[in-house]
């Protein structure tokens, strides 16, 4: 029996604690994401900046941070909305800041397995000590590190009076059990487990609840507390919905679900969703997408339902389990989990998985401040079907429970995105041929091994076929590229706006044609003429007809009929901004995406006038210019605005 942790309501004497009860560097664990306990980092940072005595190495991943508004338009737009979103009291963490600017001081270091996408391209700090690790292997290195302190960010029961009996890791069960086991089993002394009760995180109980006295120091800060992180949901486009539409198809009854975070995992939600509840809408927009599987009669609403196993618990599963997609359950009974495969479960198995059995597991969650108050307010029932894990139970097969996991993940599909793909199966996901980092293998390996080991399951990578790079689109879908996440022998299927391609299994030729058939048009011929000349493709080859249809200009015009009768919605899963914020974000983003036109588009905008639309210019304090660059400004953002207009 542990003794009871010290209780605390000051930030500073947390730190107090964990300076006098941990000699020497510290050797700091913080988890990814929500879990992050910003306040207490900061007071950290801030104690240990300045004393170059105490050394300090940090080890997290995904540290959050509101988006910089910028300049100009983008400024106008996101400088409200950031103040709105994410409240005017959200503490910034400190060394990210540092990190960006490169101003770390000497005796402290950050390193991250995964970071922010896109954020620290230019943080020489941070691409030195990014440390690239699948998610089950941290636990691992953190104990090679001697990891000596953990923080976390926890939720107490709303049912507890004066003192806690449990906390619930919440957001974070993902490598806080792990990383202490792995510690210990190196026969080191267990890490100082620190944790900051945070009123607002929802409570999960099951699995995510620990005693109390787990922890050895237990900080209740005073409020007011900040906002929960929110990810501001993303506009769902055509080449996004089309993405989500054919990966749906792949999808089996009574199958189970593995789902990234995104606008492809978003489309992918809600073309599922769709599937359920209104089975001929779906079925009409994979006709218009020209999916061989339109007519499937497979693709019937979902009857068994599906089981969620997925690192991430994110908008699109809320979806899934409101409309009743996500809904077989599993238990953890290995015995009884046989019964109901080979089908001699009797009334009492079946009596015993709908009152202990769960339909979603995931590691971690993050999402809108929707999600939260989702979780938040769930129904007993509800919450006990959700399950808060290990990552090394979610994301691996290891253990002495395998033969209980492959039962449980039956006809299992694991999506997750990419952004490069090569034609003969490689994929690209979280760096740059240079060696820079944009954001981390997380689990996504973890997944695609997976899906191999397991007999009927199926890794799918999603990408988009094109993408704008200095002014000019280019090919997402490239012969070699000088950086691999996934090494072709891994490869499985790739989905794409024009369609889905099969590698698992296939010759070289055969990936050559089938990664061809999901590219731009525009690209076709490169491609093939490099395969013909590297003596992977027979010169003899002609494309057949029907790719000279995957165009952007064709896919709009088979959408736009969806889109105009509300069935493909720009945010499908709710929507972050208000009517007219939505309205200003699909004209910034027009001007974005012609920004490499400047001068043409400048005289179209001096001859624009002013917009109609008062409230957007309003919003966006234009509609009163003052001086020649608001003046410009008002012009460029109504070119815009008219242009988008139908959208």
């Amino acid at each position: 029996m542990r003794p009871a942790p010290t209780f605390l309501a000051s930030l500073d004497d947390a730190v107090e604690a964990l300076l006098t009860r941990v000699s020497g560097p510290l050797h700091v664990g913080a988890p990814l994401g929500l879990g992050k306990p910003h306040r207490l980092l900061n007071a950290l940072y801030t104690r240990i900046a300045g004393d170059p005595s105490r050394p300090l190495h940090l080890y997290t991943a995904l540290s959050l941070d509101p988006p910089d508004p910028g300049e100009g338009l983008q400024a106008r737009f996101l400088g409200p909305f950031v103040r709105r979103h994410f409240g005017a009291e959200f503490p910034r963490l400190a060394y990210v800041e540092a990190l960006r600017r490169d101003a770390l001081p000497a005796h402290v270091e950050v390193e991250e397995f995964y970071l922010q996408s896109g954020a620290m391209l230019r943080s020489s700090a941070a691409q030195r000590r990014y440390a690239s690790l699948n998610y089950t292997h941290v636990a691992r290195a953190l104990a090679d590190r001697g990891l000596n302190a953990i923080v976390q960010k926890v939720a107490r029961s709303p049912d507890d009076a004066a003192t806690p009996t449990q906390l619930s890791l919440s957001c974070n069960t993902d490598l806080t059990l792990d990383a202490v086991d792995a510690v210990l089993a190196r026969g080191l002394p267990r890490p100082l487990l620190i944790a900051e009760v945070d009123p607002q995180l929802p409570w999960l109980g099951g699995s995510a609840a620990v005693p109390v006295e787990w922890f050895d120091v237990v900080v209740t800060p005073p409020g007011p507390y900040p906002s929960l992180f929110g990810i501001p949901r993303e506009p769902v486009g055509d080449v996004d919905y089309a993405i989500g539409f054919h990966a749906s198809t792949l999808v089996r009854d009574g199958g189970t679900l593995q789902i990234g975070i995104g606008a492809l995992a978003d489309a992918l939600c809600h073309a599922l969703a769709l599937r359920h509840t209104d089975n001929a809408a779906y079925r009409r927009v994979l006709h218009s997408l020209h999916s061989p599987r339109a007519a499937d009669p497979a693709l019937a609403p979902f009857s068994a339902g599906l089981y969620g196993c997925s690192e991430m618990i994110n908008e699109g599963f809320r979806r899934l389990v409101q409309v009743g997609v996500l809904r077989r359950k599993v238990v953890d009974d290995l015995a009884l989990m046989r019964r109901l495969a080979d089908g001699s479960a009797d009334d009492d198995d079946r009596a015993r998985l709908e009152r202990d059995g769960e339909f979603l597991h995931g590691a971690f969650y993050l999402g809108s401040p929707e999600l939260y108050a989702w979780l938040r307010e769930l129904p007993p029932a509800l919450a006990r079907a959700i399950g808060m894990k290990r990552v090394s139970e979610v994301n691996d097969l290891d253990g002495d429970d395998e033969a209980l996991k492959r039962l449980q993940r039956r006809d299992a599909c694991f999506f997750n995105t990419c952004m490069l793909a090569t034609a003969l199966g490689a994929a690209t996901s979280d760096g740059l041929d240079s060696g820079r980092v944009v954001s981390g293998v997380g689990g996504q390996y973890n997944f695609v091994a997976m899906a191999h080991a397991l007999q009927d399951a199926r890794s799918i990578l999603m990408l988009r076929a094109t993408r704008r790079d200095g002014g000019r689109t280019t090919s997402n879908i490239v012969w070699n590229y000088g950086h691999t996440t996934i090494p072709r022998h891994l490869r499985d299927v790739y989905v794409s706006e024009y369609g889905l391609a099969d590698l698992r299994g296939r010759a070289d030729e055969d990936c050559v044609v089938a990664m061809t058939a999901i590219a731009d048009a525009r690209f076709h011929d490169e491609m093939l003429a490099t395969a013909v000349k590297s003596g992977k493709l027979r010169p003899s080859f002609r494309p057949p007809a029907r790719w000279a249809e995957c165009t952007p200009e064709r896919l709009r015009e088979r959408l736009a009929p969806h889109r105009a009768a509300g069935v493909l919605p720009d945010y499908p899963l709710g929507c972050d901004f208000t009517e007219v914020e939505a309205r200003l974000a699909r004209a910034l983003a027009w001007l974005k995406q012609h920004g490499d036109a400047k001068l043409r588009l400048l005289l179209r905008a001096t001859r624009a006038g002013l917009s109609d639309d008062r409230e957007a210019l309003q919003r966006m304090e234009l509609d009163r210019p003052s001086g020649a660059g608001e003046w410009l400004q008002a012009r460029l953002l109504t070119l815009a605005l008219r242009m988008t207009a139908s959208e």
